[in-house]
């Protein structure tokens, strides 16, 4: 049983447009933690845009840039995939509430460190792999806890709105950055951040859920033995396999853009703000703003007839959408670039996580969903490395353009390949 405050739909009165792009919101449990999670990831992006720049003021470097980045990601490669064992067996709340203390730890330890002036580019290396520790038990726990916060209806919807406040955050969160950092200094950035994860904690524990089915048999099989009945199911179910390797190859090959950011917005644009700061501001900005709007278009679309062609055609846009913005040095063309670009990133993105949602049973839900997010989020993080060390050698430019070439010619051979048809059937 799903609690909720909606009232059901009339059968033979479609709900407005409008209405269906906020639909989940309707459902009291869902709404809470939205805002929530609104409010931590405004500290986490906060955050973000302050370590990026004080990496790149510590070192110069594009590399320690990506490895500081592949450092925080790292480990949801070593460990998400026993976290979503572990989320299918116990309370994904208590899980959840756990991830959050270890994240504020990390950021509370930072912000003394700043603040005291002995940062150094190790703390930040420690911690960022510290908190992405919290991050790989978290991951599974809050994308596995969804699907019960909103009827199965409303999943497409509920995914769609939780990319949104991700996307809406990645533009409020350097906006007030820049401010904070300005204003009151770095360390502040640090310190909100910290205090934003008890949101999240104050909110779980104010949930309305059903106590969670017991699962008897769970807690006397091995780790390897649940996690191996999550890769079977993924190796079999051909349709789910095609959406994880699609979304890894988009994240390795796509996500460096966004990665060194910081070092696209040092460089002269000729025209535009002066400040490196104001223009990396800005260009995540445009990306958040951009992945909002594709989020809602493809959230109030929920599920439609043709969602693999366009999961393949967005893939293709993107890797051309990656070389016309490295190549563009004009800067309002490259703002309406990284609008685009995140467009289409987040439209290419919800929609191969709902069809994952929508494909999986619940009881393998935490196992299968870690796969994926160990496929998406450590390609970015590894992409990041191999392109940061390319763009130290080759020039950032030519990094990039490589990545956008090879991500649209691998989309248009899976589309033209018997491979992904079932993709394609989605």
């Amino acid at each position: 049983m799903v609690v909720s405050d909606a009232a059901p739909a009339t059968p033979d009165a479609p709900a407005p447009k409008w209405h269906r792009v906020g639909v989940a919101l309707t459902n009291r449990n869902f709404r809470l933690v939205w805002l929530a999670a609104l409010g931590s990831t405004i500290g986490t992006w906060m955050q973000q845009y302050a370590e990026g720049l004080l990496v790149y003021r510590l070192t110069g470097s594009k590399f320690y840039l990506a490895l500081d980045t592949a450092l925080g990601q790292a480990p949801i490669l070593l460990f998400m995939l026993i976290g979503g064992v572990i989320a299918d067996r116990y309370d994904r709340r208590k899980l959840l509430t756990g991830s959050q203390l270890v994240q504020a730890f990390a950021a509370f330890s930072l912000t003394l460190l700043v603040f005291t002036d002995h940062v150094t580019i190790w703390h930040i290396l420690f911690f960022s792999f510290f908190a992405g520790c919290g991050q790989a038990f978290g991951g599974p726990a809050y994308q596995s806890l969804i699907p019960s916060l909103v009827p199965r209806e409303h999943l497409p919807n509920a995914i769609a709105l939780n990319s949104t406040q991700f996307n809406l955050s990645r533009v409020l969160g350097p906006t007030i950055g820049s401010g904070v950092l300005l204003f009151i200094g770095t360390a502040a950035c640090f310190g909100l951040n910290g205090l934003s994860f008890f949101l999240v904690v104050f909110t779980l524990a104010s949930l309305h859920l059903p106590p969670a089915p017991p699962t008897p048999t769970a807690g006397h099989k091995p780790i390897s033995e649940d996690l191996a009945i999550g890769f079977n199911y993924v190796k079999t179910t051909r349709v789910v396999l095609s959406l994880v390797v699609l979304a890894a190859t988009a994240s390795f090959l796509a996500q460096p853009l966004i990665t060194l950011l910081p070092a696209i917005a040092a460089t002269d644009f000729g025209w535009g703000p002066k400040l490196p700061e104001t223009r990396l501001a800005i260009l995540q900005a445009c990306q958040g703003g951009g992945a909002i709007i594709g989020a809602l278009t493809i959230g109030s679309a929920g599920k439609f007839k043709g969602m693999g062609k366009a999961l393949i055609g967005l893939q293709v846009l993107m890797g051309l959408l990656i070389i016309t913005f490295t190549m563009t040095h004009f800067w309002l063309v490259n703002c309406l670039l990284m609008l685009v670009i995140g467009m289409v990133f987040m439209a290419m993105f919800s929609i191969s996580f709902s069809s994952i949602q929508l494909n999986v049973p619940d009881n393998i839900r935490g196992r299968v969903v870690s796969i994926y997010m160990v496929a998406l989020r450590s390609g970015g993080p590894l992409g990041g490395l191999v392109t940061g060390a390319a763009a130290d050698i080759f020039t950032t430019t030519n990094a990039l353009v490589f990545n956008g070439a090879l991500l649209a010619m691998i989309a248009s051979t899976v589309y033209l390949s018997g491979r992904g048809r079932a993709v394609r059937e989605l």
